[in-house]
C-alpha cells in the first residue's frame, strides 16, 4: 500500500506541474482569463492533495482501513474536481460540448476532498 501511495502521489505531483506549467504557457492566449483561473484552481487542489496522499504513506504502515479510505478519497477527489474544472475550463477552446454535463461533477469531487480529510482525521484519533 505504502508503494501504491508514493507512486500515486508521484504521478500526480508530476502531472500537476505538467498541467499548470501548460495552463500558464499554452494556454494563455487560447482561453479567457477567467478559464485560466479555472483551470489554476484545478492544478492548486490538485497539489494540495498530492501532498495530502504524500503524508498518508506515513501512515500506511498500520494497515489502517480509514488511511485506505483517505487514499481513495483524494485520488477520487482529484480525477474527478480538478479533472473536471480542467475540461470545463477547455471546453470553450476545444469545443467539448459533453464538458456542459461536468458541472455537477466539481462537488462530487470536493466532497471527495472532504471525506478523504475527515478519514484521515478519524486515522489520526484512532491512531496510538
Amino acid at each position: 500500500m505504502n508503494k501504491r501511495i508514493i507512486l500515486t502521489a508521484a504521478f500526480f505531483g508530476a502531472l500537476a506541474v505538467i498541467l499548470g506549467a501548460f495552463g500558464a504557457h499554452g494556454l494563455k492566449n487560447i482561453i479567457a482569463p477567467n478559464q485560466l483561473e479555472i483551470w489554476q484552481k484545478g492544478v492548486e487542489y490538485q497539489f494540495y492533495h498530492t501532498f495530502a496522499i504524500l503524508y498518508l504513506s506515513t501512515f500506511a504502515r498500520y494497515k489502517n482501513k480509514l488511511i485506505a479510505l483517505s487514499f481513495f478519497f483524494f485520488t477520487l477527489g482529484i480525477v474527478l474536481f480538478s479533472g473536471s474544472l480542467y475540461l470545463l475550463a477547455i471546453k470553450d477552446a476545444y469545443h467539448l460540448s459533453f464538458a456542459s454535463i461536468l458541472g455537477p461533477i466539481t462537488p462530487i469531487g470536493g466532497l471527495g476532498f472532504i471525506l478523504g480529510w475527515v478519514c484521515l482525521f478519524l486515522a489520526a484519533l484512532k491512531d496510538k
